[in-house]
């Protein structure tokens, strides 16, 4: 059976970015164990990615890249935004900066009640704001992806129904049994719209 829209799929894979740049780097890995798991054609994942997993069969290997403008675009300088301090604190006026602290990626919601994620990269006391990057993480990177297909199977009406509610996902490490790509994921895995390398 091979990969085609509406099937169940799981694929082991590493993700390799920084090659371009001389620093390879293993971003994501999806294991035996814990593979990625989804149903192709539902905007699961980037189209891109789906393109280049159609027609293979279980067992077969792959290995492909994806460039910025297949996958998460280019860094946008006006997507680093400074957010005021008041956003963060909590009933009595105070900020845990265990949790707002340079480097983590926080959830946050727009005032049509949309949630997405922005990394911390810098605290500025004197100006009372936190520096926050909206952009993608996998923004401007080129995505090289080898890995194997595990599993090709027909869909049960169970797990098409599951794929096309709204849901949270595990991230890479939990798969995308059920569908993921939902914008309230935080793990930032493979699956999530937001927070991942495969997810739109």
């Amino acid at each position: 059976m091979k990969i085609e829209n509406n099937k169940y799929v799981a694929v082991t894979y590493n993700l390799i970015v920084g090659e371009a740049e001389g620093d390879a780097t293993v971003m994501e890995s999806a294991t035996a164990n814990r593979p990625l798991e989804f149903i192709p054609g539902l905007g699961m994942m980037l189209p891109k990615f789906e393109e280049n997993l159609l027609g293979l069969e279980q067992g077969a290997k792959f290995d492909f890249t994806m460039l910025p403008e297949d996958a998460y675009g280019q860094r946008d300088p006006e997507r680093i935004a400074n957010v005021p301090f008041e956003i963060f604190q909590d009933e009595k006026g105070k900020i845990d900066f265990n949790v707002v602290a340079v480097d983590h990626t926080l959830p946050m919601m727009d005032q049509e009640g949309n949630t997405f994620h922005g990394t911390v990269t810098e605290i500025d006391n004197k100006k009372k704001v936190v520096v926050m990057d909206f952009n993608h993480p996998l923004a401007g990177e080129t995505l090289h992806f080898v890995g194997e297909v595990v599993v090709v199977r027909d869909c049960t009406a169970e797990e098409m129904a599951a794929a096309t509610q709204p849901h949270t996902c595990g991230g890479c490490g939990g798969g995308c049994k059920g569908g993921c790509g939902g914008k309230d994921n935080n793990e930032g895995g493979c699956c999530g719209s937001e927070g991942g390398c495969c997810g739109k």
